[in-house]
């Protein structure tokens, strides 16, 4: 079982290094420049956690974070930006490419030229992956990104105090988030209009602060439920609130200050200050405002279960029968 989760481990951090290392290349490719080979240095960081991990941890994760998704998207975001920001700058000079849109363009694309053989390969490949458009390149790292950061939380060993079946639920909460996001990157950055590299930068800075709940397990934490020892009064209403419904309320704060409250926002930017308006920007807008609306709604439920109740009428004359004999006591 040790040598499982040791292999897992390593089978993981070494596709997150391929990844990025593929994104590293691209960069060095579009830039015509190997100084962009030094943004490989992101990537000890992620080595020297996998050594740390295998030594000190047997290859287990942390219960409420990850280092190496962290580590991994410190690596590759760099690139991505690098990547978005050419692109926006030199949409109009881009050479002729192949989009990724029909099997006839990929058959053209993977066919070996003038009978190409097995030790020419690689130049093959080379021929193949620059030949593709920029925009389905970036595209495409967005969603080899978002699939790798799923399947590497599935094959990393758990964590101490995690069950499989918060695993399970984390899993099919990063599928949902991840949907969210790269509608949101590829959708949102398809709207700009004149190489409008300000509004490149706020989307991919707000892209770049949701890619945080990844790391993030917090999600999953089971509430316990209220045990008879628990206090009831006004004092112990909020330590109550946290300890049965901690996921309920990091699943609000995800959603309103991380995921679907930035995105209204830079949304309704795009609309109104960008002057940008389609029929589709319009219902995403809509999906997100209702998101948030629906979390600050659960938030004011949960809030309001948690109330101390009224005292009653017959309470309250107990407690005046208790005080005046008291003060017959002390007459």
């Amino acid at each position: 079982m040790i040598l499982v989760k040791f292999v897992c481990a390593i089978i993981t951090r070494s596709l997150f290094i391929l990844v990025s290392l593929i994104g590293v290349w691209r960069v060095t490719t579009v830039k015509n420049d190997s100084i962009y080979w030094l943004l490989t240095v992101f990537y000890l960081p992620l080595v020297v956690e996998m050594i740390f991990t295998l030594k000190r941890r047997k290859g287990k994760e942390y219960k409420w974070f990850s280092p190496a998704i962290l580590l991994f998207l410190i690596s590759i975001i760099p690139s991505i930006w690098i990547l978005e920001l050419h692109h926006q700058e030199n949409k109009a000079s881009d050479p002729q490419c192949k989009k990724l849109d029909s099997w006839e363009n990929v058959k053209s694309m993977v066919t070996p030229q003038n009978g190409t053989l097995a030790n020419e390969t690689l130049k093959n490949l080379e021929r193949v992956l620059t030949s593709v458009c920029p925009n389905d390149w970036i595209l495409g790292l967005h969603q080899v990104l978002l699939i790798l950061l799923i399947i590497g939380k599935w094959l990393l060993p758990l964590g101490g105090g995690v069950t499989r079946d918060e695993l399970s639920q984390l899993l099919l909460i990063f599928v949902g988030t991840a949907a969210d996001i790269l509608e949101f990157t590829s959708e949102t950055l398809s709207d700009i209009k004149d190489n409008s590299l300000q509004l490149v930068y706020i989307i991919l800075a707000v892209w770049t602060w949701s890619m945080l709940q990844f790391p993030l397990h917090l999600a999953v934490v089971t509430s316990r439920p209220q045990t008879s020892d628990e206090p009831n009064g006004e004092d112990g209403c909020c330590n109550r609130l946290l300890s049965r419904h901690s996921t309920d309320i990091w699943n609000i704060v995800e959603s309103l200050f991380i995921q679907d409250g930035p995105f209204l926002v830079v949304r309704l930017i795009v609309m109104i200050y960008f002057d940008v308006f389609h029929q589709m920007l319009v219902f995403f807008a809509i999906k997100n405002f209702l998101v948030v609306i629906l979390n600050l709604y659960r938030l004011i439920v949960i809030c309001q279960d948690f109330r101390p109740p009224p005292p009653s009428s017959s309470s309250l004359r107990s407690k005046r029968r208790e005080e005046a004999e008291m003060e017959e006591g002390r007459t």
